[in-house]
């Protein structure tokens, strides 16, 4: 190992050593009972509810993802894309939140999704529970994968590491696993608060370097004007590649006629939006909150940082292209180029500093990742349906138990093929969107909601996903688009029809639907 490469572990492996000693910090309170351990006991304050949201939420796939795809591909698909989980965001913030945060309360003090879910309907038999359980630990492994895609990119860049494997599972996901199972939720709201700003610094340190050595915004657009739709927002570049990867010749990128961004493709690429309703890493924050008066100022917090945050990837991105046009030649490696320029920018120790926003993203996200899936298997599944008399230690060890399996599951998932981050994690958002995005809207904002088109919503939205993304996307035209959109409306008219069709819920349950309108 080089000097240098000894240098920019340092820098990392202290961060890294920081979020190992929150967790233990954290170990003794947190394991105290199941609401402590995956609530944290309702005691979020304004700045950890709204910074742990954002970075959980966020993951690699703004420090990876999103300026891969400005590089790749322009500002197109990176800027709609940007604009809808603004969007999104602020309306989740702003309609939801206060509302989730006392109905949760009302039914019965509920501490995850899924408890919420059947709570709500006084769902005796938890199909609800069952069901949002499974959907959550199907989807969350998918999401926990390509968050270990962004560990083995990082380490595999930085260290030239040819064992993937250990590069991803020694370096990332043990060390995840290892604060998570120590602290539970507070220390991972906590770590998040810290990752959230270790994320954002470093956008904005790496995109203000990356506009400076690329000539200013003047010589990002000379060095772009060449590429055809690169920086056109109603338009995508083409690459010319031949098996995914982009031609060259004397070093410059080529590049097809581009094409045009459509108004069916610009709502189908903002509807990314759509599934901020449905993220349970996001809704776990709104229940989580110490007081509803502190929504407002965690909502103002989480926009400026989420505005802030994806301005500075999109820039990083093109700016990157334009210091770098030839470097990176696939949607893949594209998403190393932040990495690139921190390693160009920085001295080795700043640089490890810098990178480790990286794993900030990464870390921030798939610790909420293992921590709602392993609360849905035993929480959710065991405590609620197979051992309803479980005690809390029962409780808190199956939940171990189950984190581990889960991040075992997501390592094979990841080590199954090197996919593109972006990718990877459009396909979980669009899951957990239509799955449980409508259902959140009708359950906290119509009482006519039934408990039969609450499971019926639930399956459709989950199922349609699948099928558009893998049969209808494939006809092209107007079937090619993002799937969380017509799953997210189709699961939408599944409620509503179901629920006029479907006896009409109990005076108690509506009587408990008038208490947190009031609330």
């Amino acid at each position: 190992m080089s000097t240098a490469n000894l240098q920019t572990l340092i820098g990392m492996g202290s961060y890294l050593l920081v979020m190992i000693a929150i967790g233990l910090w954290y170990a003794r309170r947190s394991n105290s009972n199941p609401e402590e351990y995956f609530l944290g006991k309702r005691g979020l304050g304004p700045w950890v509810a709204a910074m742990s949201a954002e970075a959980s939420d966020m993951s690699g796939w703004l420090l990876m993802g999103l300026p891969g795809v400005a590089y790749f591909t322009g500002i197109g698909e990176a800027f709609w894309t940007a604009l809808g989980l603004f969007i999104g965001t602020w309306i989740n913030w702003a309609v939801v939140a206060k509302r989730l945060r006392t109905y949760s309360q009302i039914a019965d003090n509920a501490i995850t999704l899924p408890d919420f879910f059947s709570k709500r309907f006084h769902d005796k038999r938890r199909v609800l529970t069952a069901l949002a359980a499974l959907i959550i630990i199907i989807f969350f492994s998918i999401y926990a994968s390509s968050q270990f895609v962004a560990f083995g990119k990082l380490f595999g860049y930085i260290f030239g590491a040819e064992d993937y494997f250990a590069a991803m599972v020694i370096l990332g996901a043990v060390l995840v696993t290892l604060y998570t199972l120590l602290g539970g939720f507070l220390a991972e709201s906590t770590t998040d608060l810290i990752q959230g700003f270790l994320m954002i610094g470093a956008l904005l340190l790496v995109m203000g370097f990356g506009v400076f050595h690329a000539g200013g915004i003047g010589g990002i657009k000379e060095n772009l004007k060449d590429f055809p739709r690169f920086l056109d927002i109603f338009g995508s570049a083409r690459p010319d590649t031949v098996d995914g990867i982009q031609q060259t010749a004397n070093g410059v990128p080529l590049f097809g006629p581009g094409s045009d961004y459509s108004f069916l493709t610009i709502v189908s690429t903002m509807a990314w939006g759509l599934g901020y309703f449905g993220m349970p890493q996001v809704l776990l924050r709104f229940m989580a909150i110490n007081k509803t008066s502190n929504i407002r100022k965690s909502r103002n917090i989480a926009v400026v940082w989420c505005f802030l945050s994806m301005f500075a990837a999109i820039v990083i991105g093109l700016a990157g292209r334009a210091y770098l046009p030839g470097l990176l030649n696939s949607a893949g490696t594209s998403e190393t180029i932040f990495v690139h320029l921190s390693i160009r920018f920085f001295p080795s120790l700043a640089a490890g500093i810098v990178v480790s926003g990286i794993l900030a993203a990464s870390m921030s996200s798939s610790d909420s990742y293992m921590l709602i899936a392993s609360s849905a298997v035993s929480n959710d599944i065991v405590k609620g349906i197979i051992k309803k008399d479980a005690d809390e230690a029962l409780v808190m060890w199956i939940a171990r138990i189950a984190m581990l399996a889960v991040t075992v599951f997501g390592v094979i998932l990841a080590l199954s093929g090197n996919e593109s981050i972006f990718r990877i994690v459009s396909y979980a958002w669009a899951g957990f969107g239509a799955s449980f995005g409508p259902l959140i809207l009708f359950s906290l904002f119509w009482k006519r909601t039934t408990l039969p088109a609450a499971v019926a919503g639930m399956l459709s939205g989950g199922i349609m996903v699948v099928l558009w993304k893998n049969v209808a996307a494939k006809l092209g035209g107007i079937f090619a688009v993002y799937e969380l959109l017509p799953a997210f409306i189709f699961s939408a008219l599944v409620i509503w029809i179901v629920s006029l069709i479907t006896p009409r819920p109990s005076a108690e349950i509506e009587k408990e639907f008038a208490d947190a309108s009031a609330g």
